[in-house]
C-alpha cells in the first residue's frame, strides 16, 4: 500500500503546483487534499463528510499551510498534537510565510519542519524531491504511541 500524504492547502494554484512537484519529482504516493482546517481535522479524525473513512488509516505526512480559512493552519496543528493517536504524525508547514513568528509558532506546538514555498518552480520542484525523499524513505516513523 502507498504511503498517502495529506496536503491542507486552500489556494488550488498552489495544489496544482505541489501535485505537478510531485509527480515531477517521481513522488507516487497518494496525494489526499483538502482545502480549509476544518476539511483536514475531519479527513484525520474521520468525521464529517470524511466519518466512513477508515480512522486507523493516517497518513504518512501532512503537508500544511498556515493561511486557511476555517481553521488556520496553528489551530489544525494544534488539535493534531492534543490527540494520542496523531501526536506523533509527521508535520510539515508548507506556506508561503517567511514571518519568524510563525516559525516560532509552529515549533512551539509541535511541528516536525517549516518550509517557505519558494517562488521559482524549479525550486519547488527540488524542495518537494526532498521532503519526499526525506520524510517517506529516509524517516522512520513510530508504529506506537508513546503512551504504549
Amino acid at each position: 500500500m502507498k504511503k498517502m500524504i495529506l496536503l491542507a492547502e486552500d489556494n488550488p494554484d498552489d495544489v496544482l503546483l505541489t501535485q505537478r512537484a510531485f509527480k515531477k519529482s517521481n513522488v507516487l504516493n497518494e496525494l489526499i487534499v483538502v482545502r480549509d482546517g476544518e476539511e483536514a481535522i475531519n479527513f484525520l479524525f474521520a468525521q464529517g463528510k470524511y466519518k466512513d473513512r477508515d480512522r486507523n488509516i493516517l497518513p504518512e505526512l501532512v503537508l500544511l499551510d498556515l493561511k486557511m480559512p476555517k481553521l488556520d493552519g496553528l489551530q489544525v496543528l494544534k488539535r493534531i498534537r492534543e490527540d494520542p493517536r496523531t501526536k506523533q504524525l509527521p508535520v510539515v508547514i508548507l506556506t508561503t510565510s517567511k514571518e519568524e513568528n510563525d516559525v516560532v509558532k509552529s515549533y512551539c506546538l509541535g511541528a516536525n519542519s517549516f518550509i517557505s514555498k519558494p517562488v521559482d518552480f524549479d525550486q519547488f520542484i527540488e524542495a518537494v524531491k526532498q521532503l519526499g525523499l526525506y520524510w517517506l524513505v529516509l524517516n522512520q516513523t513510530a508504529k506506537l504511541t508513546c503512551d504504549k
